[in-house]
């Protein structure tokens, strides 16, 4: 399998070293605390694209209702994102619960950033993807929106106690990357998947449109994984995991993990051999998984 070769890009990503078809991330709370927005910067710095598509819960109105939280750094990515929009690049928001004001905005453009409740994307195979934020999936979201609100307080208060845990991990010299909020996630998540399975959800409602897939996120979990002939991909987010999807050329999903060392690698679907790494990685990006 091999790469293709980077191209030139407009304006800062000139120099950008991966140059892909699309890109979809979701889930990066701008306005809070735990946004990891210096690492979603250098993510934008080295892939370029034809397509951008900001999944839902880009700009945390929830949390930014309690008190805002605005860095250089989220500056930063908005104006990433403004100026790729403005060089041609197709740049499409879908809201999500988090920013739902955002929704009665359906098909107006701001700043030649296309707001759509949902789209359909057709990939360079042919392959047809519903992009969905997904919350409307999530049954405590949908109908007790009370505990969404606490269950989303608690986890930013777990995202400020690991962001000192992870201070004390560097002057311990601890090495690698521990997420005490994805920890409690995890543990939660497969106590609760029997009553509430929003992936099960999601991946029946794809089926019934007659669609090969669908990219989502909301759940914070990232991956792309077959489901009985549909594709189930989740873009993560930029708040614990730091997770992206790209589309190669070729119509290839990729998730790329900020937070991995760029010499690990993981098997490709499917595959037996383990999935060739990047020639020239940087030294905060890698390839997870593809599809």
């Amino acid at each position: 399998m091999t790469r293709p070769v980077p191209q030139p890009a407009a304006d800062d990503n000139a120099t950008a070293p991966f140059r892909v078809r699309s890109i979809f991330i979701s889930d990066v709370h701008l306005g809070t605390r735990g946004c990891q927005a210096d690492r979603l910067v250098d993510f934008l710095r080295d892939y370029d694209s034809e397509h951008l598509f900001l999944i839902g819960d880009i700009v945390d109105f929830w949390a930014m209702n309690r008190g805002i939280h605005w860095t250089p750094a989220q500056n930063t990515v908005v104006q990433k994102i403004l100026r790729r929009a403005r060089h041609g690049q197709q740049v499409m928001l879908i809201p999500g619960n988090h920013d739902e004001a955002i929704r009665e905005y359906d098909g107006v453009s701001f700043g030649d950033i296309l707001v759509k409740h949902e789209h359909v994307h057709i990939a360079a195979n042919g392959k047809r993807y519903l992009l969905v934020h997904g919350d409307e999936f999530d049954q405590v979201t949908r109908y007790h929106r009370w505990l969404a609100v606490i269950g989303d307080i608690g986890y930013n208060l777990l995202v400020r106690i690991n962001a000192t845990l992870s201070r004390l991990r560097r002057l311990l010299r601890r090495p690698g990357y521990w997420s005490l909020a994805g920890y409690a996630k995890s543990k939660v998540k497969k106590a609760v998947s029997f009553v509430f399975d929003f992936e099960d959800s999601v991946i029946r409602a794809v089926r019934e449109r007659g669609l090969d897939g669908v990219i989502c996120g909301h759940i914070h979990s990232a991956t792309i994984r077959p489901v009985e002939g549909i594709t189930y991909v989740n873009c993560g987010d930029w708040v614990d995991s730091c997770t992206a999807i790209v589309e190669h050329h070729d119509g290839r999903l990729e998730l790329i993990q900020a937070w991995e060392s760029a010499t690990s690698t993981a098997p490709a679907l499917g595959a037996v051999a383990p999935a060739p790494t990047f020639s020239n990685p940087t030294p905060s990006l890698t390839m997870s998984r593809t599809i």
